[in-house]
């Protein structure tokens, strides 16, 4: 019983910050993402009768603690369903492994849910499977989404996302740039609650939502570009008042973001967005990437440049 999956991590557009309940991996409040991509997660999940031992590579290292339950409760949850009593050998490649915060654990929960469901041959409904992904990471139901997708914090008591526009329907490009931190974005999702603006947030960010999706459907790529990168320096905002003062940002960060204000002055229509790391995504039109570009390379930083990714789908 074997099976392999690609799903392509996810840039927020709105984000989610905060988890309202940790074990099920609920969120707050409604986000919004688009899948990326030029960067991708193929998984290989490979099933063997009887009792015995998970094992989980990422990128050829050998998976233990933390990061190997949360691989174990997504599958232990498609297991109870097979009912039978089997075990994993699971193999996970990134294709990009420098940089933080680029969703690659979105991607990588996403093809691994997807795998292992059609190895065991479950006939899984997509919102029970995106619930099931959601359990290792939450931002795992927007990749396995694909285009641009909604994830509905609670939605008639389910969790789960829902694409509302496929991957050729904006006119969206993106110049990526990759930068390394140690900061684990658990972490920062753990720290939010504690700021004194989080409330605030919550308010901001229903609204947020709404016009976000309102200029998704319009096709309206500089608003969305503009309200990926208003909500990126709310969601920091949060980091860095919380009780830790998490402070995501690295050099290479602000350099960009200095770049690509320079670029606006200058009349090159691009705005910059970031989630939970310090990873930047600069996001235009086709007609300007690349300009974006040009400028970029000259700070001598490695660049992904990508249009907007599909669904999850098995290989």
């Amino acid at each position: 019983m074997k099976s392999k999956a690609i799903a392509h991590p996810i840039q927020g557009l709105i984000k989610y910050h905060g988890l309202k309940d940790p074990v099920l991996r609920l969120p707050y409040h409604d986000s919004i993402s688009v899948c990326v991509e030029a960067m991708s997660t193929v998984t290989t999940v490979e099933f063997e009768d009887g009792p015995g031992d998970d094992v989980v590579t990422i990128n050829g290292r050998l998976v233990t603690g933390p990061d190997l339950q949360r691989v174990r409760t997504v599958l232990g949850r498609l297991v109870e369903m097979f009912g039978r009593e089997v075990h994993a050998n699971v193999d996970s490649e990134n294709s990009l492994v420098s940089g933080k915060g680029l969703g690659f654990s979105a991607s990588g929960f996403a093809a691994l849910g997807l795998a292992a469901a059609k190895a065991l041959g479950l006939n899984l409904d997509y919102i029970s499977l995106s619930e099931i992904v959601r359990l290792g990471a939450g931002s795992a139901t927007r990749s396995l989404a694909g285009g641009f997708a909604l994830w509905y914090a609670d939605r008639k008591g389910r969790s789960y996302a829902k694409q509302i526009a496929a991957p050729g329907d904006l006119d969206l490009a993106m110049a990526i740039v990759p930068i390394w931190s140690m900061v684990k974005t658990d972490e920062a999702h753990k720290e939010s609650v504690t700021s004194a603006l989080f409330k605030a947030r919550l308010r901001y960010v229903c609204r947020m939502v709404k016009t976000m999706k309102d200029a998704i459907l319009k096709r309206d790529v500089p608003t969305v570009a503009q309200l990926a990168e208003e909500d990126t320096l709310n969601l920091h905002a949060i980091t860095m008042t919380s009780r830790s003062h998490l402070v995501l940002w690295e050099p290479d960060t602000v350099e960009v973001i200095k770049e690509v204000q320079t670029l606006r002055s200058e009349g090159v229509p691009c705005w910059y967005s970031m989630d939970t790391g310090p990873s930047v995504f600069v996001n235009t039109s086709s007609d300007h990437i690349d300009a974006v570009v040009d400028r970029l390379e000259s700070l001598g930083l490695p660049i992904v440049v990508s249009r907007v990714g599909a669904e999850a789908k098995t290989v």
